[in-house]
């Protein structure tokens, strides 16, 4: 008769929740401001399609330079901190990249940019995972729905801002000025102390150390080697996700609209139906992985990936592809979370390693994705480069061993 007393999360917990979600939503919301803007700073520029591709690399160029100095500092400031000034910094980066005179100083700006991005992902990631424990069950799903919210809203955003004439830079400066506010207010709602004391656990996890890589502490001197490879298939498989929504990204619309004479508005559905079909896998995420578990959650997505788009690739027609592209991004929806939070719970390592290892490891796919696929396609067609979609949920369905068996018991 006290269920639901014991099982409700804390107002603390609850407050703790929604910080989270708005420093996600910020996230997601400050860099899409700047996206629709490429066009115009590229003509403002004058530069050609080399030098700009070059120049926007930068934004990831910098989020791999400074992924890995995430944990020290969630270490010694709180990743809440961390998010906040990351989110403010991030904000200054791409305030300075929209007003820059010169290539130059776009590609610093926006290297700027993305080295505080990759430590404002990994420590709100952290945080969330911090109250995720307080709930005791999973929560860290439905974030990335709101970070996927936020990308949408800031897209609105920078339209709105064109629509009406303003400039760049005051479109700009506005709106890193409402979200890095918003993300400040979230701060004193965000748990206090240190990130290496350990949460107080919801009644589902108490007492209950099971699959995954819980067990390996169990194998004595064999468990520091085990770390090391369950931490690379973590890796993989956050790769795979991000590759796959980085090929729905990138070449989606080129392929329908190239491949498959779609018209430009029809080849843009491509994407939209990815980018929406993960948004909604990523919202019913948590109830899944709470009733089945990650494992299998993990390896229903593969197959789904598999099976979808390499059926659209093998009998190619304009719907079947496009549902490809929405099975593509449904499958791989809870990948990225699910890596990130067994490789917080990995044995040996210090306060946020693992997770940082793993966000940062994971951007590559970002990085080396588009020229792999470019390679391939120029070579054997883009139908042959967008074969690394089904592949990825291949070896999500061979790795996804690594992540936790059991579902939340209730």
């Amino acid at each position: 008769m006290t269920v639901d007393t014991e099982t409700r999360p804390l107002p603390a917990a609850r407050h703790a929740r929604a910080a989270v979600a708005v420093l996600f939503f910020t996230n997601g919301a400050l860099f899409a401001n700047l996206l629709p803007r490429y066009p115009q700073i590229k003509e403002d520029l004058a530069i050609g399609n080399g030098a700009y591709g070059l120049a926007v690399a930068a934004f990831p160029a910098g989020a791999i330079t400074a992924g890995l100095a995430a944990g020290l500092l969630i270490r010694r400031m709180g990743s809440a901190r961390v998010a906040v000034l990351g989110t403010l910094l991030t904000g200054a980066g791409i305030l300075a990249a929209g007003l820059a005179p010169s290539v130059t100083l776009f590609a610093t700006a926006l290297f700027l940019a993305g080295a505080m991005d990759a430590l404002t992902d990994v420590a709100q990631n952290a945080h969330g995972l911090r109250v995720q424990r307080l709930y005791g069950r999973s929560i860290l799903n439905s974030f990335h729905a709101v970070w996927s919210i936020g990308a949408v809203t800031g897209g609105l955003m920078a339209a709105g801002a064109m629509s009406l004439g303003l400039s760049l830079g005051v479109h700009l400066a506005v709106s890193a000025v409402v979200l890095v506010a918003a993300a400040g207010a979230a701060l004193r709602f965000c748990l206090p102390g240190p990130d290496n004391e350990p949460e107080e656990t919801g009644p589902e996890e108490t007492g209950r150390k099971e699959t995954g890589p819980e067990r390996l502490t169990a194998e004595g001197a064999r468990g520091t080697s085990r770390v090391g490879v369950v931490l690379a298939a973590l890796v993989l498989i956050a790769t795979a996700g991000t590759l796959v929504e980085d090929a729905g990204n990138s070449w989606a619309a080129l392929y329908l609209s190239d491949a498959l004479h779609a018209s430009a508005a029809l080849a843009a559905s491509g994407f939209i139906a990815l980018v929406g079909a993960q948004f909604i896998g990523r919202l019913i995420g948590d109830r899944l992985v709470d009733r089945f578990g990650q494992r299998a959650v993990a390896r229903a997505g593969g197959l789904i990936t598999a099976v979808g788009m390499g059926l659209a690739l093998a009998v190619p027609t304009l719907p079947g592809t496009i549902l490809g592209f929405a099975l593509a991004g449904f499958g791989v929806a809870t990948l990225v979370p699910a890596a990130m939070h067994e490789a917080d719970a990995l044995p040996g390592l210090k306060p946020g390693s693992g997770l940082t290892i793993v966000s940062w490891l994971m951007r590559l796919g970002f990085l080396l994705s588009p020229p792999i696929v470019g390679q391939v396609a120029d070579a054997a067609g883009l139908r042959t480069g967008l074969l690394v979609i089904p592949a990825a949920g291949v070896l999500v369905v061979l790795l996804a061993g690594v992540l936790q068996a059991r579902p939340r018991r209730d």
